[in-house]
């Protein structure tokens, strides 16, 4: 945590943390927009840089790892963005206790934990039981976008995802689709490239 970030925590948290209770989009952003929001946000690149893209539309990410939050927060000041707000805790409770139904356009997925170990793969994000809580917060058409560099987990996410009645696969072989070329590159997969991975881009349309 450098001092940046913890002052970001400090200061900046408080104004764009998801408070407390069922999630308002309307009051939260002060408008209807189109809403996308991404799980496991890492160092925030990724997002602010859509954010900055896409001022029609809305944004909140979910992150853990507290460094990371306070990356974000200084990228919301430094670009001053007002579409983007920052719940720095676990997605699945968020998902499964106070976000509506049908209120999201787009879920995001972008290079999540892989838990290589095959006794960790219980702790991978993308479940049977996930699939269905992301399904039944994207609107009908909605996407779920997911991007991974580790062979195994798109194997275990396509698996699953295809699996799940309410979702539709936007690749026509039911694999994967060309890199989208709207979706910034992160640090994550520069290092997964770099170790000789390839990148499975995943995009499932709720149906």
């Amino acid at each position: 945590m450098t001092h940046g970030q913890d002052r970001a925590l400090a200061e900046l948290l408080p104004r764009f943390a998801v408070p407390e209770g069922p999630v308002d989009f309307k009051s939260l952003f002060g408008r209807e927009a189109k809403r996308t929001l991404e799980i496991g946000f890492g160092d925030g690149h990724n997002l602010a840089e859509l954010a900055r893209r896409h001022p029609e539309q809305d944004f909140l990410g979910c992150e853990v790892h507290q460094p990371g939050v306070g990356r974000l927060l200084l990228s919301i000041e430094e670009l001053s963005l007002s579409n983007l707000r920052v719940y720095p805790d676990d997605a699945v409770p968020l998902l499964r206790e106070r976000i509506p139904a049908a209120s999201l356009d787009t879920i995001l997925i972008y290079f999540p934990d892989p838990w290589p170990k095959k006794r960790h793969h219980k702790r991978r994000l993308v479940q049977p039981d996930t699939a269905e809580l992301f399904a039944s917060k994207l609107k009908t058409g909605g996407t779920l976008r997911l991007a991974t560099d580790w062979e195994d987990y798109a194997r275990h996410a396509l698996e699953v995802l295809n699996a799940c009645p309410a979702f539709r696969n936007r690749a026509h072989d039911g694999g994967s689709v060309p890199r989208p070329v709207e979706r910034p590159e992160t640090k994550f997969e520069r290092r997964g490239l770099k170790l000789g991975h390839r990148v499975a881009d995943l995009v499932f349309e709720k149906v």
